[in-house]
């Protein structure tokens, strides 16, 4: 009887000591598991709020923090794709507000390096921001990394991405490439006013017209088509709008160019006494005035013209070779 109570009382402690056993491991687990829960929020939270300063640095302007708090952060996540695109950005907008054109390469390859970096991570699908800037970082590169440029920013377009300035990066690329019809139609989109439902992602331009370098870039790519007739319409227009005297100057040289060949040999001369006498002297125009003096039977005045071309620019070629006859 007394060994059965024994027995009794003795199971009663082992399974109460195996109960307050459970209950502490219970208890260790519990403090263990919300410690990890409120570490990982905490955690969480200081990398939301770097994320949102570096993502605020961004917003307001202040790109070379931003390219330098990313480059840091990058160091530990070389792969974090909110890294890699801001970084890029940065790097964009660094290089363009360079003076100094090494300077502003160097900055246009670290942005390459880091978004083509960025396109190998899962988070880079369907971005339009990223093939946008990536487009123009390849233009602004050169003309030899023309096709990429195409290349990234049709992906844009493909993605949906709309930036007023997509349109006329695109007809200069194209153009780069001497794909006229394509640069031409990309252009045509250039011109067309902004749609004000379309969602646009870039803030809207101060002036609504075409700027005179695109103007120019279009008369390019129409007398590339040997489309004069179209080419005379966007030069006219460049030289009337213009303020920029080397940009109306080219302009004036092109349009005598195409009135040569039209036989109108009065208005090209009109045209390059104009640039002599508003812009100063200038080889090209010197030269071109002896062309047409040479066409009209004046050898002498023609010399002339040539001989001061080259005093004006001795390296120009066709001068040199007229005078050289």
């Amino acid at each position: 009887m007394v060994r059965e109570r024994f027995r009794s009382d003795y199971g009663v402690q082992v399974h109460r000591k195996q109960t307050i056993h459970a209950a502490v491991i219970a208890v260790f687990i519990f403090i263990f598991i919300s410690f990890l829960v409120i570490f990982f929020i905490g955690w969480r939270n200081r990398l939301g709020n770097e994320r949102r300063e570096l993502l605020e640095l961004w917003e307001n302007g202040f790109y070379e923090q931003t390219l330098a708090i990313s480059r840091e952060e990058l160091l530990t996540k070389p792969m974090d794709y909110f890294l890699l695109t801001l970084h890029g950005f940065s790097a964009y907008q660094m290089a363009i507000a360079q003076i100094n054109s090494f300077d502003t390469l160097a900055f246009i390859d670290t942005c390459i390096w880091s978004l083509r970096k960025a396109l190998l991570t899962r988070d880079a699908a369907g971005d339009g921001r990223l093939f946008y800037v990536l487009g123009k970082a390849y233009y602004y590169k050169g003309s030899a990394y023309a096709e990429l440029a195409v290349k990234y920013l049709e992906k844009a377009r493909g993605a949906f991405y709309q930036a007023r300035d997509i349109p006329e990066y695109l007809g200069l690329a194209y153009a780069a490439i001497h794909d006229y019809r394509n640069s031409v139609a990309a252009f045509a989109l250039a011109l067309e006013p902004p749609n004000e439902n379309a969602g646009i992602s870039d803030p809207p331009s101060a002036n609504p017209y075409p700027s005179d370098l695109l103007l120019l870039a279009i008369a390019r790519s129409y007398l590339a088509l040997e489309e004069e007739d179209t080419a005379k319409a966007y030069l006219v227009r460049c030289v009337e709008t213009s303020r920029d005297s080397d940009t109306i100057m080219t302009a004036r040289l092109l349009l005598g160019d195409i009135l040569t060949k039209e036989g109108d040999a009065e208005g090209a001369e009109s045209l390059y006494l104009t640039i002599l006498n508003e812009g100063g002297e200038n080889a090209e125009a010197h030269y071109q005035l002896g062309e047409l003096y040479a066409a009209a039977g004046d050898p002498t005045r023609a010399r002339a013209e040539w001989r001061r071309a080259v005093r004006i620019d001795p390296a120009h070629g066709p001068a040199r070779a007229r005078l050289n006859m």
